[in-house]
């Protein structure tokens, strides 16, 4: 378990798909090298353990399906799952037939019903790296999840039809797929909607048991489902996850956070025990055929799936191309076709070991050579999403709808996240793009797209929870500037703290954000704008006046959020909020600094003459 965690640690830093290294952790700890790792020791608490991690795994897979954006690009989905699986097991069946020496149809057949599945495992965490775009994106996503369902199920009821081996058992094996996905959808509905409930119910969860209680009914839905029809416990986790996750329930993100840790871990343990439980000799046995296989399904098999089931679509060349090349296989077919191995075996039936090896170097060849190749490819079809594509502004108070709207105005794209529904409210009344959900967690930060921003703005009035932010998207997005607003009056975080973390200390300098955010539309204060009318040396934000005046952001040309010090050219808006009272202060602070005051027409005000020196009539 440590080593899986510690090899897609070394696969962030490398900027590998994370599964490469845990099947290579997973060969060398295994029988075949250093022995440390043995799964058969596990007996049949092996399959236990894979059917427990797969629930939590497609769970937490469900959680992410929005039905909105799922409905966008409903068509597609819905053929890739459907017409595509049955198109997918087809062709591969037919390649297992002609090219592997020897083998049967049965044989043939439940390779060909293992291959359906691509899986989330693998598609989810290469779609967010290479920053896909979210049409494509979330095709390929809702692909990996259902067809995990429809997939699983399927090769199920073909491994029974083949150790039945009757017309028979083949004419009811249709029924029996139908009845599996319903009975699982229903089940997965029931409890999912159940879980919801609670969820909206504050007082009957004791706080802190939350996400022990979403894990048990994860599990529960998953183990339930089976008792019930064998084998529909894949499709409950999935509904149930979606049913949750279109809740809107205001403990979701801290649910989802829960789940994905845990997913990171079940991914990491899983792939590095079948890893183990496969021999490299078996691989090796193979040998060119092996290859041919897997090469044909990646140029072969998968273009000619996805050309015929998005016949009628709206996709254009670009997105059936680069959908069409990215189909690794992950941690389902792994685990059905090891399962599949051990009940072959029992039932003397031969072939299972070489199907399993086939399979585990499907997986192993995709998900390297298109895990590796995708991002090159996207960016060739340019499907890749934007690189400093505007702001996320890490709250939503009225200072922070203050800036968006400034920024909105200069064409920039704005995001405000903020987890306090009255002031998410505000900002869409206002005509700003908000996402509710707290800030600090990676799966909002995913959603609210903060690796392909130009900055990210920390501007809540907890300067703790700024410089918590700062940290999460400097850990997590190395390229992404960053902004920390900080209190002036607190001592905990300093601009020296955030200098150390490469990041800027957001109005030039400490202030005092929850007067200023008070301040913002009051008629106390007012937002002005001033026009440089030189370009003379470098701006020190650091020197003004910080009761009397706010610097929020510079435009002209571009938008630019205020630094300590900044070189502004001639003609460029200074965007500030200046306070009533102290108002001559502020603009002379401002004058010297080589700035001119702009009426409402976005002209230069003329010279305001003092009542002391008006001369007498």
């Amino acid at each position: 378990m440590s080593l899986g965690v510690l090899a897609q640690i070394l696969a962030v830093h490398l900027r590998l798909p994370g599964i490469v290294l845990l099947l290579a952790v997973g060969v060398l700890m295994g029988p075949d090298f250093a022995n440390i790792i043995r799964p058969e020791t596990l007996g049949s608490g092996l399959p236990a353990f894979v059917g427990f991690a797969v629930a939590i795994i497609l769970f937490e897979g469900g959680l992410q399906m929005n039905i909105k954006r799922l409905a966008r690009q409903a068509k597609p989905i819905r053929r890739l799952v459907t017409v595509g699986a049955i198109i997918t097991a087809v062709l591969a069946t037919a390649v297992a037939y002609f090219v592997m020496p020897g083998w049967p149809l049965q044989l043939c057949i439940l390779f060909g019903t293992l291959v359906i599945v691509t899986g989330p495992t693998v598609i989810t965490p290469l779609v967010r790296r290479l920053r896909i775009r979210h049409d494509v994106s979330m095709i390929l996503e809702a692909e990996g999840i259902f067809i995990d369902a429809v997939g699983a199920t399927i090769a199920v009821v073909a491994l029974e039809a083949a150790l039945a081996w009757s017309a028979e058992s083949a004419a009811m094996g249709v029924f029996d797929v139908i009845k599996r996905i319903g009975v699982g959808a229903v089940v997965g509905a029931l409890c999912g909607g159940f879980l919801a409930l609670l969820f909206r119910w504050r007082k009957v969860i004791p706080h802190g048991l939350n996400n022990i209680l979403a894990l048990g009914i994860a599990v529960g839905t998953f183990q339930l489902a089976n008792a019930i029809v064998h084998e529909s416990g894949i499709t409950a986790a999935i509904v149930a996850g979606m049913v949750v996750g279109n809740s809107k329930s205001h403990l979701f993100e801290e649910i989802v956070e829960f789940k994905e840790q845990l997913t990171s871990f079940f991914i990491a343990t899983l792939f590095v025990l079948l890893a183990a439980d496969v021999r490299i000799a078996d691989v090796i046995d193979l040998g060119v055929y092996g290859l041919i296989v897997v090469g044909l399904l990646m140029f072969v098999v998968r273009p000619v799936t996805v050309a015929l089931s998005t016949i009628g679509t709206t996709l254009g060349w670009k997105e059936k191309m680069f959908i069409s090349w990215l189909g690794p296989r992950g941690i389902v077919a792994a685990a059905v076709a090891s399962l599949f191995a051990v009940e072959l075996a029992h039932k003397h039936v031969e072939g299972g070991v070489q199907m399993r090896a086939l399979v585990f170097l499907v997986i192993a060849m995709t998900v390297a050579i298109q895990g590796i190749s995708g991002g090159v490819l996207a960016s060739i079809l340019g499907l890749r999403r934007k690189s400093n594509d505007g702001y996320l502004i890490f709250g939503a108070n009225k200072l922070a709808r203050m800036i968006g709207k400034i920024l909105t105005k200069e064409g920039e794209s704005v995001l405000l996240v903020d987890s306090l529904q009255d002031a998410c409210q505000s900002a869409e009344k206002e005509g700003l793009q908000v996402l509710f959900g707290n800030g600090l967690e990676a799966g909002v930060l995913h959603r609210a797209r903060a690796e392909s921003r130009k900055a990210c703005i920390a501007l809540t009035s907890d300067e703790s929870v700024n410089f918590l932010f700062a940290e999460r998207i400097r850990q997590h997005y190395h390229d992404v500037a960053v902004y920390v607003g900080l209190v002036s009056e607190a001592s905990g975080v300093t601009a020296e703290m955030v200098h150390e973390k490469e990041c800027h200390v957001l109005f030039g300098g400490e202030r005092s954000l929850p007067l200023w955010e008070r301040a913002a539309g009051q008629k106390s204060h007012h937002e002005e704008t001033w026009q440089r009318n030189n370009s003379k040396g470098e701006i020190n934000f650091g020197t003004a006046p910080t009761s009397a005046l706010l610097p929020l952001c510079v435009t002209g040309g571009k938008a630019e959020l205020i630094k300590s010090c900044m070189t502004i050219k001639k003609g460029h808006k200074l965007h500030v909020l200046v306070r009533v009272d102290q108002e001559k202060l502020a603009h002379e602070w401002l004058q010297g600094a080589g700035f001119e005051a702009l009426g409402a027409d976005g002209k230069p005000k003329s010279k305001k003459v003092d009542i002391d020196e008006e001369e007498p009539h």
